[in-house]
């Protein structure tokens, strides 16, 4: 059997688009689609059913992914085995949040920076860096969120804590934590709000786990950034939810203040997610490993 009508096949098992396969493996997609009707035929059944967006693998090409795929990635990586010596020299195509890229993640890949991998970093929420993946602009994507689908696999990274935060002022007038935790929302709900969008997707999480409620005020202060988030709510423009990790410092220093301390805080995982098969490649796979072992001190 041809390895290389193989790989075009888990390639366009995982894509679920011929387009899409013919893209990842640098072909046309006409030849991509004669590879694999040249596979049916030496099988002698089809391997996928064409609709309107894409193709769905018949049980016969599930079954033939199934035993076939881990095969095909094992030998690409001993193919791309003989890059290892040059891996610090390959460019690492890395996406994700803006903040927690800036404060975690490229602090933690600095080592192999320093080893001579060059780093090009691009920003986007979880369907835009889905979609960058799939397509081959990025190589390794942190998010909120798992994929769905075979095209992209997702590794745990980390929880971030989410924490409901105030100026010194804001906790003195409420009264500290326990008057919060006791009077429950109602006394947070005249107080003005610092949020990253219009929809308030932190307080509206934080609002929904802690209490059971959806938050009343609109933003008071919006602004696509999180670090600037923590500037305004420690200038005293309003109260915000924050991740620990962005805000703690400021926590220590009492820049702002804890408004509560729930029992069970709300987390919030983050994902490595690469492209099925893509770890074969020395480069990614150590920057991928890299951050694992860094993430369990977060």
């Amino acid at each position: 059997m041809d390895l290389t009508l193989l790989r075009t096949f888990v390639t366009v098992h995982r894509a679920g688009s011929f387009t899409r396969a013919a893209a990842l493996l640098g072909l046309s997609q006409p030849a991509v689609t004669g590879q694999i009707r040249t596979l049916e035929r030496r099988l002698g059944h089809p391997l996928f059913l064409r609709k309107a967006r894409g193709v769905v693998p018949t049980t016969l090409g599930d079954e033939l992914a199934h035993k076939v795929a881990p095969h095909v990635d094992a030998l690409q990586e001993i193919t791309e085995a003989g890059l290892d010596e040059q891996w610090p020299q390959r460019t690492l195509h890395l996406a994700g949040p803006p903040e927690f890229t800036a404060l975690r993640a490229l602090p933690a890949l600095a080592p192999l920076v320093v080893q001579g991998l060059t780093v090009r970093v691009a920003q986007g929420m979880a369907e835009e860096l889905f979609e960058g993946l799939a397509d081959g602009h990025h190589e390794l994507a942190i998010t909120t969120s798992r994929p769905r689908g075979r095209l992209l696999t997702a590794t745990p990274l980390c929880d971030e804590e989410h924490v409901l935060i105030g100026a010194p002022r804001y906790a003195a007038r409420l009264g500290g934590a326990a008057v919060v935790r006791d009077k429950g929302v109602a006394v947070l709900e005249h107080l003005p709000v610092v949020e990253v969008h219009e929809s308030l997707p932190f307080v509206s999480r934080y609002w929904s786990a802690v209490f059971d409620a959806k938050p009343v005020a609109a933003g008071t202060v919006v602004v696509p950034d999180l670090r600037a988030v923590l500037s305004c709510v420690a200038a005293g423009a309003g109260i915000g939810v924050l991740p620990r990790y962005l805000c703690a410092e400021a926590l220590d220093t009492g820049e702002v203040a804890a408004l509560l301390s729930p029992p069970v805080p709300p987390l919030r995982t983050y994902f490595l997610v690469v492209r099925t098969g893509s770890l074969a490649l020395p480069h990614l796979a150590r920057a991928h490993e890299w951050l694992l072992r860094a993430a369990v001190s977060w």
